[in-house]
């Protein structure tokens, strides 16, 4: 294997297929910050088209729907991803959706010059497809472009761009920028800027050598690519790695989604995958984000922005620490490291949103609270479980494996999005002990479920599983299976 450096071209590919990434976390963060201006603009239209004013309900559910739509389009979106990916390859299917971004800005942008709630919902769920399916672009594309030795390293970048997108989506709500009554609706609106840029600058990006070698056939297309992304021209080794890959994909079954739970082999780890993806979801951390500035306030803070900006900042500075810890620590240490520190500052933020009315300070605490709760969950629970479900299945399982996860972690994101608002109303400031119970279930089931995959092959950890799941089926069929166990080499390389 060639000498693997960080060359120009494969820096600007990554850069460029990162504005995916991006486009993700600004649409996440985006509709926090003018929660009171859209709900203003619904109830003002609906009392121009309904004979009785809207109910307090109905706002409230119009809000809670506009928000969790977006999650909707993500779980249409991230099950289409094989659709486009083995059609139309990485690169491409990148550039073709960038027209989902640009119709669904379009429909957010305009909605308040026509005066229409649906154009805001439609636009809602139209971004919440094209985020979906960059999910699954954008990771597979950064992976199949880097040197071994980098992949690490840069499909952490993945969840970089996430962060910095909610980050920037908070700054850019904000009064003095884009937060006020005229231009709200350029703030949703503006996920058309990086679309048109990451369109533009797309077709300077080559495809995936893989995509070219394994799928479309073209080796001579593949190595001139790995030579110019890597800057070497000895690539023979890589070239025969992907070789070796096409082979044992056309030797292994790609498994559908079904499979996965009928298996023996695949039933545990597609379990772990779910449960991984919910800890990431049912931890409370989108209630923060889509929520936090009203939760500020509740808190008794004046201006609930800059702490929301402030949590938007922590995100961003602990992601970056996760890329350094992820190899050391091990996955499932710093897992569980997450999940525990999130109980505690969510037992902490509902004490001190019961007190904060006898204790001014209690502001504070629950600030600080958030701030902490959002730093465990970029040490673990935050990027984790994305790239762990790639190191849990091989190479024929795992498309099917990764779109029942993004459609768990998508559906639990919508489930939490639509229905925090009225868990929030009855339950007040007791709604995050809710999360507490979910975050010590997770933390449970982490510990005696989860392997640790640090520094395992893909090979490894397969064989691990299906040795599992022989073990299972001897112990079912009884003594007289026990009895032939004693030769077991033979009987695990026929199972297998």
């Amino acid at each position: 294997m060639g000498t693997q450096k960080v060359t120009a071209p494969l820096v600007f590919a990554i850069t460029i297929a990162v504005i995916g990434s991006f486009q993700f976390g600004y649409n996440t963060g985006v509709i926090n910050a003018p929660e009171a201006l859209i709900t203003d603009f619904i109830n003002y239209t609906l009392e121009e088209t309904l004979e009785n004013p809207p109910t307090e309900v109905l706002l409230t559910s119009l809000w809670s729907l506009s928000v969790a739509i977006f999650s909707v389009g993500g779980m249409i979106g991230s099950f289409s991803v094989g659709l486009f990916v083995n059609r139309f390859g990485r690169r491409n299917s990148m550039l073709i959706v960038n027209l989902l971004a640009i119709i669904g800005g379009c429909l957010m942008g305009f909605c308040k010059l026509a005066e229409s709630v649906t154009m805001l919902i439609l636009g809602r769920l139209v971004i919440g497809i094209f985020c979906g399916l960059c999910t699954g672009f954008v990771p597979m594309y950064i992976g199949e472009i880097s040197p071994t030795a980098l992949r690490g390293a840069f499909g952490t970048l993945n969840q970089l761009g996430i962060v910095i997108g909610i980050l920037v989506a908070q700054i850019f709500g904000l009064k003095v920028i884009l937060g006020t009554e005229e231009l709200w609706p350029v703030l949703l609106g503006f996920t058309i800027l990086p679309a048109l840029l990451q369109s533009i600058a797309l077709p300077f990006c080559p495809e995936s050598p893989r995509f070219l070698l394994i799928n479309k056939k073209e080796e001579d297309n593949a190595r001139k690519t790995l030579q110019h992304l890597w800057g070497t021209q000895d690539v023979t080794e890589d070239i025969q790695e992907m070789k070796d890959e096409s082979a044992r994909m056309a030797q292994e079954k790609q498994a559908t989604v079904l499979e996965l739970f009928r298996s023996r082999s695949y039933q545990q780890p597609i379990m772990i995958s779910i449960m991984l993806q919910l800890s990431q979801q049912l931890s409370g951390i989108n209630a923060v984000f889509y929520y936090s500035t009203g939760i500020f306030q509740d808190a008794g803070v004046k201006e609930p922005i800059y702490p929301t900006i402030g949590a938007g900042v922590v995100n961003t500075i602990f992601t970056v620490v996760s890329l350094f810890l992820v190899e050391r620590a091990g996955r499932r240490t710093l897992h569980m490291i997450g999940l525990g520190g999130m109980a505690f500052c969510s037992i902490l933020m509902t004490i001190s949103l019961l007190l904060k009315d006898e204790y001014s300070w209690m502001t504070y605490v629950c600030i600080g609270a958030i701030m902490v709760f959002v730093a465990f969950f970029e040490i673990g629970p935050g990027p984790i479980p994305w790239f762990i479900v790639a190191e849990l299945f091989s190479q024929g399982p795992r498309p099917a494996a990764m779109a029942v996860a993004g459609c768990s972690n998508w559906t639990s994101n919508f489930l939490v999005g639509l229905l925090f608002p009225s868990a929030a109303f009855y339950l007040g400031a007791y709604v995050f002990i809710v999360f507490t119970g979910f975050l010590v279930i997770f933390l449970v089931f982490t510990f005696f479920k989860v392997p640790e995959t640090r520094g395992r092959t893909f090979e490894d950890i397969t064989r691990a599983f299906e040795g599992k799941a022989q073990g299972a089926a001897r112990a079912e069929k009884g003594p007289a299976v026990e009895m032939n166990s004693i030769q077991p080499d033979k009987e695990a390389t026929t199972n297998v």
